[in-house]
């Protein structure tokens, strides 16, 4: 169980604060949506939640083979509904991979991606298509 505690700091401004180390980062409403769009929106941070997580779960399938992932960049591009209610529409990530890898291996590591907990937690409705580009 992990806690985490949002403070309204108001004009759509929000103080997030992670339990266990008591790091702390500010939300804003995004400019489309009444906010100034100066810091993350929290839809943004869904989609920084898809890319740390799919670097993450890569990242241990990485250390288990022995493979050196560093410099592995993932851009997750965040589209919102523009009819009906307000929500994600799309959450397509592209992932840049640092090394060469068998077929095998990089069938595994595209595996890993898209069995990750926030991928695996997102509304089937959302289109949440992860590209691997490979050197």
């Amino acid at each position: 169980m992990v806690k985490v505690t949002v403070e309204y700091l108001g004009n759509l401004r929000c103080k997030v604060t992670h339990g266990p180390s008591g790091v702390a980062i500010e939300t804003d409403a995004p400019g489309d949506n009444q906010g100034k769009g100066e810091l993350f929106s929290p839809t943004d941070l869904v989609g920084a939640a898809l890319g740390t997580c799919i670097e993450t779960v890569v990242g241990i399938l990485a250390r288990r083979k022995g493979w050196n992932v560093d410099g592995m960049k993932v851009e997750v591009v965040k589209d919102m509904s523009q009819t009906g209610p307000r929500r994600i529409a799309s959450l397509r990530s592209d992932v840049w991979m640092p090394l060469s890898l068998a077929p095998a291996d990089r069938e595994a590591v595209e595996r890993a991606a898209h069995t990750c907990p926030v991928h695996h937690s997102l509304h089937p409705d959302i289109d949440a298509a992860i590209t691997f580009h490979w050197p």
